[in-house]
């Protein structure tokens, strides 16, 4: 008992060096008390039980399905990819072959409109550019009968040219001062030798009103004929 450690007769008060000694005391028999519990082999025990340590499988089959499994899921993904890259290149060589096919119907529509543009431009040309005759006998006569054929009236070449060279010789500027018409003063003149109340009478408009001018001259005198002989060609002396 700690009590028995103080000498008889002195006060109970303890100062400070003898609390410190008597920690002391009581720290050392604690310590005698925790080596008597240690066993004799020095190992220590424990008072609760430890867990069990679980054990781990390991297996080479488990390994080769996972491997394999990844293999399968690479393998996979490489036929989406490729498959995903066909599918986009045969969309590419689609829309390539649709823009050329676009191209070539456009470039043939353009070159249709400048064509059928050309062609309008000629037919223009051609209407624009009335057709030319020589200045001579065969010109007038060939002239006046594409005028007599716009406007119905008949008459070969050879009809036409065979009266007027009876009638003038294929003077156009001839006059006759001698006949019955000279005589009532109204001359006949012309390459047809046409009074001027006939050339008055049977003048086709669009043709030029000087009963000198050669071709005006050939188709009143054509018009008349017809009214009168039903052609030119059915006229052999004066009419």
């Amino acid at each position: 008992m700690l009590k028995n450690i103080l000498p008889r007769g002195r006060s109970r008060s303890l100062n400070r060096n003898q609390k410190a000694a008597i920690a002391g005391v009581g720290a050392l028999g604690a310590a005698a008390v925790a080596l008597t519990a240690v066993p004799a082999s020095g190992q220590t025990t424990t008072t609760s039980e430890a867990a069990p340590t679980a054990k781990v499988a390991y297996s080479t089959k488990q390994i080769q399905d996972v491997h394999a499994g990844v293999t399968g899921q690479l393998a996979g993904a490489s036929q989406k990819v490729a498959a995903i890259e066909a599918k986009q290149e045969a969309a590419a060589k689609k829309a390539t072959v649709e823009k050329k096919a676009a191209a070539e119907k456009a470039a043939a529509k353009r070159e249709a409109k400048e064509s059928t543009s050309r062609s309008a431009q000629r037919t223009e040309v051609k209407k624009a550019a009335p057709k030319s005759y020589p200045n001579n006998l065969d010109g007038w006569i060939r002239e006046a009968r594409a005028i007599m054929k716009k406007h119905g009236i008949p008459g070969s070449y050879e009809g036409i040219h065979r009266n007027i060279m009876r009638e003038s010789s294929g003077n156009p500027m001839a006059i006759n001062d001698w006949d019955i018409n000279a005589i009532n003063g109204i001359p006949s003149k012309g390459l047809l030798q046409v009074i001027p109340p006939t050339f008055k009478a049977y003048h086709v408009p669009g043709t030029s009103k000087n009963i000198y001018d050669p071709v005006a001259n050939i188709v009143a005198a054509c018009n008349y004929a017809a009214d009168k002989y039903g052609t030119m060609d059915n006229v052999d002396s004066a009419y």
